[in-house]
């Protein structure tokens, strides 16, 4: 991969919560296009670590740059509207209303019309929630009530919500959760083919290592609240440290 400027640039984050340091000294660095994934155990500092670069909270020391701009201490809202989107380990969508009106709402929030419209969400923005369900595979179901769609298709749903915003960096916590082992694969796959044509840098918390090493370009190995290890799957897989404390004796997928 062609080395560019980074969209997403952590330098020292840390935070504490009643004494226990959740994330220590944490720097790293994400570019357009690429798929970063960001693994360890459970309790490593993962869900801190996002938390702070959304704006959820705000860390005690350290900084966050989106495209050289410090964000540090901005809320999540500021943040988002920077062109951050996330998605989570639980989807969250209106299951009540269509596959289609769940991306009108979000793009109405993107045009900043969430508060202006006077007719319901549905006459606004469709062809372009439309050509937002097309590549994620969702184009079919834009008349269906969200609260039908199997859960593989939630959460292919909820990637074409996170690209109304029109993000140049996409946070996805755990995005394979509650999915079939044989679907999992496939969201990664049509994740980074989106990064790479819509030029958006893409960090993943991740808990199934064959889909880590399946789809990351680096791998960031985090273990209480600290940068053990960084690099590609093959440099990941051969680090001493790394096998002891995450991947077992030789293990490459599944567990926590």
């Amino acid at each position: 991969m062609k080395p560019m400027a980074p969209v997403l640039a952590a330098r020292g984050l840390a935070k504490s919560f009643g004494g226990v340091a959740a994330v220590q000294d944490v720097s790293f660095a994400v570019a357009s296009g690429e798929m970063l994934a960001l693994i360890g155990p459970n309790g490593a500092g993962k869900s801190t670590c996002f938390n702070l670069l959304s704006g959820q909270i705000r860390p005690d020391r350290g900084a966050v740059f989106l495209d050289g701009e410090a964000v540090t201490g901005l809320s999540s809202r500021a943040i988002w509207r920077r062109g951050v989107g996330r998605t989570f380990q639980i989807t969250a969508t209106f299951a009540s209303m269509t596959v289609r009106e769940n991306v009108q709402m979000a793009l109405l929030s993107h045009h900043r019309r969430i508060w202006r419209f006077v007719r319901p969400a549905r006459h606004y923005f469709a062809a372009e929630a439309d050509s937002l369900l097309a590549p994620v595979g969702m184009r079919d179901q834009a008349e269906r009530a969200a609260g039908e769609l199997a859960y593989g298709d939630l959460k292919r749903l909820e990637l074409a919500i996170a690209l109304a915003n029109a993000p140049r960096l996409l946070l996805m916590d755990e995005p394979t959760a509650g999915m079939a082992p044989a679907e999992r694969g496939g969201l990664m796959d049509l994740t980074r083919r989106l990064a790479s044509e819509r030029a958006i840098a893409v960090l993943f918390t991740e808990h199934d290592m064959d889909v880590v090493f399946g789809v990351a370009d680096r791998i960031l190995v985090l273990d209480r609240g600290r940068l053990i290890a960084e690099g590609s799957g093959a440099e990941i897989r051969a680090d001493a440290k790394v096998r002891t404390v995450y991947l077992g004796s030789g293990a490459t997928s599944g567990g926590h």
